[in-house]
């Protein structure tokens, strides 16, 4: 979750009388400010600026007087919950019109008794203004870790362009009209598989409230889930906080992967370089103690091949590294624990050729023997084929010889050493 204006997160006195209505008429129960309350990151999804590279969607044309209903599943347990709302890369103020918060049911649907209206410095609608990101009110909703939301926008104006989040690898579902407060999800007729404005889920209550112990999984396609099962929460971030729990020691894990993302290039269709999107993608989470990074293979291989776009310019393997040195000096100034993470193989894919298997060779070694991390996780030797190390092995493979399929992410979530993090 993001600081892009004076309405984030350090404008607290906007955060006041949050409120979640028991019903969408019922009386609001305020989160007065300054009362200490600590929120923490349960999701996360960076946002985007509008584009179509790959499948179509709707942040190009945007929406006008559309309900848009999107689903989500927390890493993290609370007994009041919030949401985070991005119009980073519009071009005009962001009218919401009212917003809703539900248990998810199947598809589209959502759980009788559990519609709670959101509200935003006590109203039920705000305006974003162009290049903000702005939090709702705080709202009683206990919710489990590994719960699914489903948060619903009605835009009765229209929207311009919208900031979005490509591959959000689950779907959302949209009607015409207001429909925030419908149970069935029958009149939610068109689909998409990316995310729209919503940018971040936060809690607080419970146990685990004042614990800043949240991870940060932060890469590119790899991260995002790409290869993985729609609808599944199967990415490697998720593997690794099911694992956590499994282990007795949960924690949240916030996914800012972005399919094709680079660390060093900024591209038309992949979000802004890591150079610039960590500080809003990454250091302004709450609640996170530790970040893994995972990012480079784009940089090596984005100047070889024109997909879906063209090439972007050489980066060599000391231009990568300089890069994520960058990198790490932020987290450590934030106070954070920096996991450094191999590159994967590439072999058989769009992006093999000789001169980039030697660049995604020797920045391997150095993130085995720099130091420059807190700690390493070999995710190269975790997911390639011992008979053919530059190759991922074929039980790995989601198809495309570069993304893991759901094995290949269990396998990626299984190598990290959980003491490490």
């Amino acid at each position: 979750m993001r600081t892009t204006n004076t309405l984030r997160r350090t404008a607290t006195a906007l955060l006041t009388t949050a409120t979640l209505a028991l019903a969408p008429t019922a009386l609001a129960t305020p989160d007065h400010a300054g009362s200490g309350t600590p929120w923490r990151g349960a999701w996360a999804a960076s946002p985007q600026a509008p584009a179509a590279p790959l499948t179509p969607n709707w942040s190009e044309r945007g929406f006008d007087n559309h309900t848009v209903r999107q689903v989500v599943r927390v890493t993290a347990a609370g007994t009041r919950a919030r949401i985070e709302l991005s119009n980073r890369y519009g071009t005009r103020p962001l009218r919401v019109t009212g917003a809703t918060v539900a248990r998810t049911a199947e598809g589209g649907a959502v759980r009788a008794g559990s519609v709670r209206t959101l509200r935003f410095d006590g109203r039920a609608s705000t305006t974003i203004p162009a290049g903000g990101t702005l939090l709702s009110d705080g709202a009683p909703f206990p919710i489990k870790a590994f719960e699914s939301l489903t948060v619903t926008l009605y835009l009765a104006g229209e929207t311009g362009p919208a900031t979005f989040h490509q591959f959000a690898g689950a779907t959302a579902y949209r009607a015409a009209g207001d429909h925030r407060g419908d149970l069935s999800g029958s009149a939610f007729t068109e689909t998409s598989t990316s995310s729209y404005f919503l940018s971040g889920v936060e809690v607080t209550g419970g146990r685990d409230t004042a614990r800043r112990d949240g991870i940060v999984a932060f890469g590119d396609s790899i991260t995002d889930g790409v290869g993985s099962a729609t609808d599944a929460d199967n990415r490697y971030p998720d593997e690794l906080a099911e694992r956590l729990a499994a282990a007795g020691s949960p924690r949240a894990v916030l996914n800012h992967g972005i399919a094709g993302n680079q660390v060093v290039n900024d591209t038309t269709w992949a979000g802004e370089k890591a150079l610039t999107r960590f500080r809003h993608d990454v250091l302004n989470e709450r609640g996170v103690r530790t970040v893994i990074l995972l990012e480079g293979i784009n940089d090596i291989g984005g100047s070889t091949v024109n997909v879906p776009a063209d090439p972007t310019p050489d980066v060599s393997v000391a231009e990568l590294i300089k890069g994520h040195r960058t990198l790490i000096r932020q987290a450590h100034a934030k106070g954070l624990k920096v996991i450094g993470a191999t590159l994967t193989p590439v072999k058989g894919s769009f992006y093999d050729t000789p001169a980039n298997e030697a660049k995604r060779d020797a920045f391997n070694t150095w993130v085995r023997t720099s130091g420059a991390y807190d700690a390493v996780v070999d995710l190269d030797h975790a997911v390639a084929d011992p008979t053919d190390p530059d190759r991922i092995l074929p039980a790995y493979d989601s198809g495309d010889a570069l993304h893991p399929n759901d094995a290949g992410y269990r396998a990626m979530a299984g190598a990290l050493d959980l003491d490490e993090l």
